[in-house]
């Protein structure tokens, strides 16, 4: 051990406590807006298709071509 004062170890350790804290938090949120992009985007592959071609008929119907 060095020969600081326990008061400021304290303070150090705290310190360094509370910064990691707040970098997890930081990093929970961006984990999930990634995650929740991605499950976006797994719904746009897997149904996008699907309501494309619904608004495909549906302005189809309304020019009169079906």
């Amino acid at each position: 051990m060095s020969d600081e004062d326990p008061m400021q170890q304290n303070i150090r350790r705290t310190t360094g406590q509370h910064a990691l804290r707040k970098i997890r938090a930081i990093v929970d949120e961006d984990n999930d807006s990634y995650a929740t992009n991605t499950r976006i985007l797994r719904w746009l592959l897997r149904y996008g298709w699907i309501v494309l071609l619904v608004i495909a008929a549906f302005l189809a119907r309304l020019t009169g071509v079906y």
